[in-house]
C-alpha cells in the first residue's frame, strides 16, 4: 500500500514537472531574448566609450597646454604655436585619405579675433570657423570638457573637423578657444577599426579570447540613415542596440549580435522538442521508485547504526561515570591515606569529569547537527594560543593513556572561527590520535598557513587508515572493521562532528599520510582541519556562519 502511494504521488510529480519544465522553457526563451539585447546595448556603449577614449588620448594632451585657467579675463593669450608641439601628431588623416593640410587656430572670445598659422585658410574657410567656434564654444562647449569635435564645411569647401578646447578665466568666463583642423577622415573607419581591434565589447567572462568580429557586427549610422563604417557584412540576428557618439554628436553606433555568437554565448540553445524532457521524467519516476527501496534499507542500517551508537556512546560514558564513582566513594568513606592520594583521587576526578564533559558535548554538536541547528559565532582566532591552550588541557589525560603529545605552532595565524567549535574539533582529533595511535605514543599537533588558509594538523604514528576508506570514516556512525570489534571504546560520530563544524565555518577537514621521519617510518595518519584566514575573509559574516548544517 505504501509503495503505491508512493508511485502515484511520483505520477503526480512527474505531472507538474512536466509542466513546470514547459514553462520555464518559455521563460528561458525570453529571458535568453533579454539578455542577448542587453549585450548587444553593453557592446554598443562599450564602442562609444572606446571611440571617446582614443579621441580624448589623441585630442587631450594636444589641448592640455591651454586648459590652464587664466588668472584674470584680460590676461595676454599665447599665439596658436603653444599647442603646435603636442597637436602636431593627434588624429592624423590617413595615407590616401585626400587633404591632409593642418592649420592651428585661436579664437579670441573678448575681441573675436581668429589667429590661424600653419595650412592657408580661404576668407570662407576662416568666416565659418570662427562662426562654428563662437556659436559651440559659447552654447554647447562646458567647462569640464576637455575638448570638443565638430565636423562640417561651408559651402564650396571641403568638409573639416575641428578639434578645439576652450580657456577659461575665473567664474568660467571663457576667453579663447585654441584647436586644429583635421580631415574626417581621422576621426573616421582607422579610428573604429582600432576600438574594435583594442577594446573588448562583451563582458570578459563571456567573450575573453574570442575576437569582437566573431561576436558582434559594428555600424557607425549617419543622421540621415547612411552607413559610415561597418566592422564587416555578414547576417545579422534581431539582437542590436544603438548608442549615439558624443563627438561628432550626429553619429549612432548600433551593435548587433552575430548569429553564431548566440551559440557561442549559450543563451539561445533552447530544445524545441519534448522528447528529453519526457524521458527524463519517465527516469525520475524509475529512480524515484529505486530511492524508495533505497530509502527503506537505509532507515533499516539508521535503526541499526542507532542502536549501535546507544551502545557504544553508554559504554564510552559507564567508564568515565565509573572511575569518578570509585574515587569519589574513596574520598567520601575517608579512605585515602594521605594528602598525595587525596590530590590523585581528586585529580582522577577531574581529568574523567573532562572526559565525560568532552563526550556529552560531542553528542550535542552531533544532535544539533543531525537537526541543522547549528549556530556558530565566529571571530578572528589567534590559533596558536588556543590550540595551546586546549592541547594543555588535554594533557592530564594524554598523560594518563602514556601518550605524549607535542605541538609545532606557526605563530601569527589568524582564522576566523568559533572558538567553542574549534576546541571541540580538535578534542575529537586528539581523543581519536590517543585511542588508535601507535604503541610508541607520540602524537604531533601543528598550526601553519597554507596558500591563504589557516590549517589546524592532528599526528599520530599507528597503524593509519586505508585510502579506500578515508572518506568514509568521515561518515556518522562508521567506524573501521578492526576497531568496531576491538575492545577501544567508540560512537563513530568524532569524526563526523569535526567535518561538519569546518565546512560550517566554510573549511574543509580531511586525512592524509603522516610526515615526517625515514622512509621506513612514515606510518600512521596527518587529519587536518583547514579555515578560512580573517585577512581574506572579509564576506565571511556571522550571518554566514550562523547557518542550519546543509546534509
Amino acid at each position: 500500500m505504501q509503495l503505491a502511494l508512493l508511485l502515484v504521488c511520483t505520477l503526480v510529480l512527474a505531472t507538474m514537472l512536466a509542466y513546470v519544465a514547459h514553462d520555464a522553457a518559455r521563460s528561458h526563451r525570453a529571458t535568453a531574448e533579454r539578455a542577448l539585447h542587453d549585450y548587444a546595448a553593453v557592446a554598443a556603449w562599450e564602442f562609444v566609450a572606446g571611440v571617446g577614449d582614443e579621441i580624448r588620448a589623441g585630442a587631450g594632451p594636444a589641448l592640455a597646454p591651454i586648459r590652464a585657467r587664466a588668472i584674470s579675463p584680460y590676461e595676454l593669450l599665447p599665439a596658436p604655436t603653444a599647442i603646435i608641439g603636442g597637436a602636431a601628431g593627434a588624429l592624423r588623416c590617413p595615407a590616401g585619405a585626400g587633404d591632409t593640410a593642418r592649420s592651428y587656430f585661436r579664437f579670441d572670445f573678448r575681441d573675436r579675433s581668429f589667429t590661424a598659422i600653419g595650412s592657408p585658410l580661404s576668407p570662407t574657410m576662416r568666416d565659418w570657423l570662427t562662426d562654428t567656434i563662437a556659436a559651440h564654444g559659447s552654447g554647447i562647449y562646458q567647462p569640464d570638457w576637455t575638448h570638443a569635435v565638430v565636423v562640417g564645411a561651408p559651402r564650396g569647401e571641403r568638409p573639416t573637423a575641428i578639434v578645439y578646447a576652450v580657456k577659461y578665466a575665473e567664474h568660467r568666463a571663457p576667453i579663447a578657444a585654441y584647436g586644429f583642423t583635421t580631415c574626417p577622415a581621422a576621426l573616421g573607419a582607422p579610428l573604429y577599426r582600432a576600438v574594435l581591434d583594442r577594446r573588448t565589447l562583451l563582458p570578459t567572462a563571456l567573450a575573453s579570447g574570442v575576437p569582437n568580429d566573431s561576436l558582434v557586427v559594428v555600424a557607425v549610422i549617419g543622421d540621415s540613415g547612411r552607413v559610415v563604417f561597418e566592422s564587416q557584412h555578414a547576417a545579422l540576428s534581431p539582437y542590436f542596440a544603438a548608442a549615439p557618439l558624443e563627438q561628432p554628436g550626429t553619429l549612432t553606433a548600433r551593435a548587433t549580435i552575430r548569429p553564431r555568437a548566440v551559440e557561442l554565448l549559450a543563451l539561445g540553445a533552447i530544445p524545441q522538442s519534448r522528447v528529453p524532457l519526457l524521458a527524463g521524467l519517465l527516469a525520475l519516476m524509475a529512480a524515484m521508485v529505486g530511492v524508495a527501496v533505497l530509502q527503506l534499507r537505509r532507515e533499516h542500517e539508521l535503526s541499526r547504526l542507532r542502536a549501535d551508537f546507544i551502545s557504544s556512546v553508554s559504554h564510552e560514558l559507564r567508564t568515565p561515570l565509573s572511575q569518578i564513582l570509585l574515587f569519589a566513594e574513596t574520598l567520601n568513606l575517608g579512605r585515602v591515606r594521605s594528602e598525595g592520594e587525596r590530590g590523585a583521587a581528586a585529580e582522577v576526578i577531574v581529568q574523567e569529569g573532562r572526559r565525560l564533559m568532552h563526550l556529552v558535548e560531542n553528542i550535542l554538536h552531533f544532535s544539533r547537527t543531525e537537526r541543522r541547528m547549528t549556530r556558530l559565532g565566529v571571530e578572528p582566532v589567534e590559533l596558536a594560543p588556543a590550540v595551546q591552550a586546549t592541547v594543555e588541557d588535554w594533557i592530564p589525560l594524554a598523560g594518563a593513556a602514556d601518550v605524549r603529545i607535542t605541538t609545532h605552532l606557526d605563530h601569527g595565524v589568524i582564522a576566523v572561527a568559533d572558538r567553542s567549535a574549534l576546541r571541540q574539533m580538535l578534542l575529537n582529533l586528539l581523543d581519536n590520535a590517543v585511542k588508535y595511535g601507535s604503541p610508541s605514543r607520540d602524537v604531533s599537533v601543528g598550526v601553519e598557513s597554507v596558500k591563504g588558509r589557516a590549517r589546524i594538523w592532528v599526528e599520530d604514528r599507528g597503524d593509519g587508515i586505508p585510502p579506500r576508506e578515508r572518506e568514509r570514516v568521515w561518515e556518522s556512525f562508521y567506524r573501521l572493521d578492526r576497531h568496531a570489534n576491538s575492545a577501544v571504546a567508540g560512537s563513530g560520530i568524532g569524526l563526523y562532528v569535526v567535518r561538519e563544524l569546518a565546512r560550517l565555518h566554510a573549511g574543509d577537514a580531511w586525512i592524509e599520510d603522516a610526515r615526517g621521519g625515514a622512509e621506513a617510518e612514515r606510518r600512521g595518519i596527518r587529519v587536518v582541519i583547514e579555515l578560512p584566514i580573517a585577512e581574506r575573509a572579509e564576506g565571511f559574516t556571522e550571518e554566514h556562519a550562523a547557518v542550519e548544517t546543509a546534509r
